[in-house]
């Protein structure tokens, strides 16, 4: 999620004399250690200073924090060590949605409305699926796209560019982007869950102890009502033993 740290591990247990290490970012060069040279540096003004105060270069491994992540910080790093190189994906996103199947799920563009000039994008997983160009006064949903996964599902905003999915299935599960020219960027995870795969570890934990409460209840009920039983077959065996003293 946007501004929380994540670390990209070097599964190194320590660095080596002679290592060389560099992290990478879209190959521009973001961090490096040279043990021979003595010196450990992290670039973090480097494409306009997206990252700046926010590389943590742990000299012991190699492995490299970012801290108060954006959705400027998603995409490709490389970590090379030596001759060895190592391959990174970050996706950083804004907003999780979470929704049942079967469900509808608004992504919103956070806009109240749209300038003359603009351009947006939604993509899932790197895939244009709609697309509004304001000066061509166009308005497309690609819904046959993906083997038609999103067919007859897609709406589109044409005031603010938010995108609703209706009738949603778990192939909608994923990233979805939103791309414009007069906004900054925003980023969603969607998770789609059946009826049967409902629940997450915290509510699974409350039906649980609601469902031994509810165990224990009918216990005390089941107990209480032998016991009340067994007082009504006593008090009528004592009355039956009485009368035949009589």
């Amino acid at each position: 999620m946007e501004g929380d740290p994540v670390s990209l591990n070097s599964d190194l247990t320590e660095v080596k004399d002679k290592d060389v290490i560099q992290w990478t970012f879209e190959n521009t060069l973001i961090a490096e250690i040279n043990v021979t040279a003595n010196r450990i540096t992290v670039y973090d003004d480097v494409l306009d200073g997206r990252f700046r105060d926010r590389l943590k270069l742990d000299n012991q491994t190699g492995s490299l924090t970012i801290t108060n992540t954006t959705t400027e910080h998603t995409g490709e790093y490389k970590l090379q060590i030596n001759r060895v190189s190592k391959n990174f994906s970050l996706t950083v996103f804004d907003e999780v949605k979470s929704v049942k199947e079967g469900d509808s799920v608004t992504l919103n563009s956070d806009l109240t409305e749209m300038k003359d000039d603009d351009v947006i994008q939604w993509r899932f997983e790197n895939t244009v699926i709609a697309e509004i160009n304001v000066t061509a006064d166009r308005f497309t949903v690609y819904d046959d796209v993906l083997d038609g996964r999103f067919r007859d599902r897609l709406k589109l905003d044409n005031q603010t560019g938010s995108l609703t999915i209706t009738n949603t299935t778990t192939e909608h599960d994923g990233y979805y982007k939103l791309e414009g020219v007069s906004f900054s960027s925003k980023a969603f995870r969607v998770s789609v869950y059946d009826s049967v795969h409902c629940c997450g570890p915290t509510e699974a934990v409350i039906r649980l102890v609601l469902s031994a409460l509810v165990g224990v209840a009918t216990v005390i009920i089941v107990v209480y009502e032998i016991r009340s039983r067994r007082a009504e077959r006593d008090q009528a065996h004592i009355h039956t033993s009485g009368s035949i003293e009589i």
